[in-house]
């Protein structure tokens, strides 16, 4: 049976704004790691900031990379691995990896806009894909149920023998907790993540140095 959907002017506000951040969310990126650069470039570097950074930036990267080697986007139910302890492991590695270059950067107001930035184009996007994996996948309603959306929960939920998914339910995912698949990793091009925390962390050490060091050559 095919979908009939409404003139676009006469959907919902809030349902062209998620199609509008799902869309804009990965330049808007590419735009706030060159403010952020500029930024870099107009301040010394403050080595103990950068080093304290690491303790949010890491375990943000490996959040990211663990879900991304386990979820089977649009295909299943993805329940194990970080998704047994939060629904959305991928924006939460991401609000990690941010706020842990908010903390080596040192720039409250730039801090103040990322997190505005997140919140504006985040929250429409996860509650637009909760509503399509709720529409999807018959077990998400008790799967939500027992596992948060952003902050973990202390212990993985029980979901795999059948606890808390109702039997017959359909497409979720049974890959042992842990299961990480390099395979999956490369597909959703995860090492992007890695690549880009790596440029920015030479930008933090090098950028200005490098920059005084061309103005005082060329003078």
């Amino acid at each position: 049976m095919s979908r009939h959907f409404a003139p676009l002017d006469a959907r919902p506000t809030q349902w062209r704004w998620r199609q509008v951040a799902r869309r804009i969310r990965v330049p808007l990126g590419f735009v706030t790691a060159v403010l952020y650069l500029f930024e870099v470039a107009r301040r010394p570097a403050r080595p103990a900031a950068i080093a304290w950074s690491l303790v949010l930036v890491l375990p943000g990267l490996a959040l990211r990379a663990a879900a991304s080697g386990t979820v089977k986007k649009n295909r299943e139910l993805t329940v194990t691995g970080p998704y047994a302890y939060t629904r959305h492991p991928l924006y939460l590695g991401s609000m990690l990896t941010a706020a842990g270059f908010a903390v080596a950067l040192l720039n409250w107001p730039l801090a103040l806009l990322i997190a505005a930035g997140f919140a504006v184009i985040y929250i429409p996007v996860i509650v637009g894909e909760e509503q399509f994996l709720r529409a999807t996948f018959p077990a998400f309603d008790d799967y939500s149920r027992q596992v948060p959306g952003l902050v973990p929960r202390l212990t993985p939920a029980k979901l795999q023998n059948g606890k808390g998914i109702p039997p017959g339910a359909r497409s979720v995912s049974r890959t042992p907790l842990g299961g990480f698949s390099l395979a999956l990793y490369r597909q959703h091009r995860e090492y992007n993540a890695a690549l880009g925390a790596a440029l920015l962390y030479l930008g933090l050490l090098y950028l200005r140095p490098a920059l005084e060091f061309l103005l005082h050559r060329f003078r």
